[in-house]
């Protein structure tokens, strides 16, 4: 499958228009399985590896860097690194939290002996930290852009407003932008993200990878009811609470249509739902299998039409 790329904002990464969410490894995702799955993603023509040095260190037994140390084993051992684009972020690993520049300074260095690589192409504030004047967290990507350890530099769960002003400053300052944005946006939530960041990003040329793209599951279709909550201990339960009310299925009717039309899933019509949307560059997902992230993967080659966006929109609005 020949896979369309995008430009990441202004910073010169060209991306495919799905990207793979590595929290998954190391949690619900063992080793071998994360080689067989970043394999397959690259295989299918796709590039962007999304983690976090706090990934995943809610589990059990873990201490965060996980997800990052199976990355960094996968390219040492597949040689890939050229072919990718590593993105990972700072600020919520326990250890290592917050925007701090000495934070920013010794969680970096971390990251790329787990990477097991000497640049990063996308350093990501994982959230903000209002504790830390913006110009001194800048100043920090400053220095690591100049010293090659990243390449471009993205904020995750910014306010519109924290963004704005971040970007006013770099502009003012002469200091490294925000280049992308990582937001919680899907075909279900997406006032958040609609009201007042999207404006901003398209204002402002700033590349959009949201998380939570089928809403915890929610838009594949297989939690419909509250008998459905047992399908996965881990979340069922939430996502039902939250989602299977009349506008959620609402959603799902309009989903199962335009699959069965397209001889598709609610799965992939719900990716290319946002993969059209003009601000969004690549959604995330996660997969535990390769026969998963194949079906998800797909989305990528489906085109909807005018209609069926317009059926999704009406469907999902509040």
């Amino acid at each position: 499958m020949t896979v369309q790329h995008r430009e990441l904002g202004r910073s010169g990464l060209k991306i495919a228009p799905i990207v793979f969410g590595g929290n998954v490894f190391g949690w619900s995702v063992d080793e071998a399985t994360s080689f067989k799955l970043l394999d397959a993603f690259v295989e299918a023509g796709f590039n962007a590896i999304d983690t976090a040095d706090g990934y995943s260190h809610w589990v059990p037994g873990n201490h965060g860097g996980e997800s990052e140390t199976i990355i960094g084993k996968w390219l040492h051992k597949s040689g890939k690194r050229n072919q990718v684009v590593i993105m990972t972020k700072v600020a919520k690993l326990p250890a290592r939290p917050g925007l701090s520049p000495a934070n920013i300074l010794a969680a970096v260095d971390e990251s790329l002996q787990r990477l097991q690589t000497d640049y990063i192409d996308l350093y990501q504030a994982h959230e903000d930290d209002e504790k830390v004047p913006q110009g001194n967290t800048l100043d920090a990507f400053r220095i690591l852009i100049e010293q090659g350890k990243i390449g471009a530099i993205g904020a995750s769960n910014f306010s519109a407003a924290r963004l704005q002003s971040a970007l006013e400053l770099a502009k003012e300052e002469g200091l490294p932008r925000y280049e992308s944005l990582q937001p919680e946006y899907n075909l279900y939530d997406r006032a958040g993200y609609e009201a007042e960041l999207e404006p901003l990003v398209a204002r402002e040329h700033v590349g959009v990878i949201g998380y939570y793209s089928l809403a915890s599951g929610f838009l594949s279709g297989k939690y419909r009811s509250e008998s459905d909550a047992a399908k996965s201990s881990a979340r069922g339960a939430g996502v039902v609470k939250k989602y299977v009310n009349p506008r959620g299925l609402r959603i799902l009717a309009a989903l199962d249509d335009i699959a069965a039309a397209h001889k598709a899933t609610p799965a992939q019509v719900a990716l290319a739902w946002l993969i059209a949307r003009p601000s969004v560059t690549a959604p995330i997902v996660s997969a535990t299998s390769v026969e998963q992230l194949q079906d998800l993967l797909a989305a990528a080659r489906l085109s909807l039409s005018v209609d069926d966006v317009a059926t999704l929109d009406a469907a999902s609005a509040a």
